[in-house]
């Protein structure tokens, strides 16, 4: 294994892997504590209006907090990173003998993709596997110590539920489990031939199934009518109480395969949420690759020694990361507001920086 690194891998590549992956986690190391710090003077009200303890503070919100705005912002820690340890080495005139002795400019970019590429190994994984685990953590904790949710009641809910079933709820209480005016249609095609009508709807934790209360069923058959009345009876719907949850970021913290069932299940019922559930999958998987597109961008911008030292390559960095951010809520507002197809909107951001930082190399000093 040994014999293959050196190999595969001068001591030039060494030197630009072991400068970028160091600068990239101090600079992520700096990040975290400045972030850490600005939540917790925001947050501390809180805290201690609500009386959270410290354990939970620390092993609940912030152990969801910290990876979650750190996988968010990788691409500006990543291309603040790579422009500041180039743009030194370019300072320190360590990038001209390394081209004139007869490197080319893109075999010089290479161990940039190799770091570039564990650092997207490890953005995929924290966003598809781990991402999802600890902001339920912090969603948990955000639900009790931060934002409490007292009238927790969504109302006026419509849902179809399978092909040919619809169910509506004029208001359901999320912290018991319960709601009310319930009616469920059944249809033959364009022809209701049942529909049931209750006072209240409760779920059962324990046998997970439905408790019907006060209930009138009106079946249809051609001409015929039949009326069936009674107090109580359980059934299985395809739904749950977590499909009426109205907390923020519920999306953020479902894994990939409750992802892919609420989006399976939100073809049939239609309740307006398809745009936000296949944002959040998309983003999952297509975010890590702007570790590609900000690296070559920043070798492309901060390779080329200037008057002045590192401040200039820095400013324009700093300038730029925060332009790709910005494009992505842009594109995310369109694609939820404007009706632009979620897989455009979470490609956009990359295929323009993408461009630009190939044009960018293009015009790089060689």
């Amino acid at each position: 294994m040994k014999e293959w690194l050196q190999s595969s891998f001068k001591i030039i590549d060494r030197y630009v892997i072991q400068k970028y992956l160091s600068t990239f986690v101090f600079t992520m190391g700096i990040f975290t504590v400045v972030a850490v710090v600005f939540d917790v003077s925001e947050r501390l009200d809180d805290f201690l209006k609500y009386k959270a303890p410290l354990s939970k503070i620390v092993f609940e919100y912030y152990a969801g907090f910290v990876p979650f705005y750190l996988n968010m912002l990788s691409p500006l820690i990543n291309f603040i990173a790579v422009i500041f340890f180039t743009a030194k080495m370019a300072d320190q005139t360590e990038i001209v003998p390394i081209l004139s002795g007869g490197m080319s400019f893109n075999r010089f970019i290479r161990p940039y993709m190799v770091a570039a590429t564990i650092i997207f190994a490890l953005n995929f994984v924290f966003s598809v596997y781990i991402i999802p685990r600890t902001n339920k953590l912090k969603v948990g904790f955000e639900r009790v110590y931060v934002k409490p949710v007292e009238n927790n009641t969504k109302s006026s809910t419509h849902m179809q539920i399978d092909d040919d079933s619809y169910v509506y709820i004029d208001n359901f209480d999320n912290n018991r489990k319960v709601g009310y005016n319930f009616v469920l249609e059944k249809f033959d095609g364009n022809e209701m031939i049942e529909k049931l009508m209750a006072d209240r709807i409760a779920w059962d934790s324990v046998k997970n199934h439905w408790r019907i209360e006060n209930y009138t069923i009106r079946k249809i058959d051609s001409l015929d009518e039949e009326m069936i009345k009674g107090t109580s009876m359980d059934t299985l719907l395809d739904m749950t109480p977590r499909d009426f949850e109205v907390y923020d970021n519920i999306f953020t913290a479902m894994n990939m395969t409750e992802l892919n069932e609420r989006i399976e299940k939100e073809k049939i019922r239609g309740t307006g949420m398809m745009t936000d559930l296949l944002l959040e999958k998309y983003k999952r998987f297509v975010t890590p690759l702007a570790a590609y597109v900000l690296t070559l961008m920043g070798v492309a911008l901060s390779s080329k020694k200037v008057r002045g030292g590192i401040g200039l390559s820095l400013g324009i960095g700093i300038g730029l990361s925060f332009t790709y951010i910005v494009f992505i809520q842009f594109a995310t507002m369109f694609s939820l507001k404007g009706g632009l197809p979620p897989i455009i909107a979470v490609f956009i951001p990359n295929l323009i920086f993408g461009a630009l930082a190939f044009y960018l190399l293009h015009k790089a000093p060689k």
